[in-house]
């Protein structure tokens, strides 16, 4: 069992539902990728509504269905080991 110990930092990652990469939802592969990479652990929350960088809201309102709705992944990462992670992924 793996045990988050000293200074975490948490990293938030925005994507919507409908991203993809190689034909698989976007927060599945970066699940994955972490995962193979020896992360302690991450988790993907699915949001109800949000909305982005051109304004638009996505909602999950049976009245104004998103096929694009918010998701979050969030991970928790030593301090010490941050500066590797980010520009190696963006």
């Amino acid at each position: 069992m793996r045990v988050l110990d000293g200074e975490q930092v948490l990293i938030r990652i925005f994507v919507g539902e409908g991203d993809r990469w190689h034909h698989q939802p976007l927060h599945a592969a970066l699940l994955e990728r972490l995962r193979a990479e020896g992360f302690a652990g991450a988790t993907v929350f699915h949001g109800i509504a949000g909305f982005g960088a051109r304004s638009i809201v996505h909602t999950a309102s049976i009245l104004r269905l998103s096929e694009d709705l918010p998701v979050l992944i969030e991970i928790a990462k030593r301090v010490a080991s941050v500066g590797i992670f980010v520009p190696s992924w963006f």
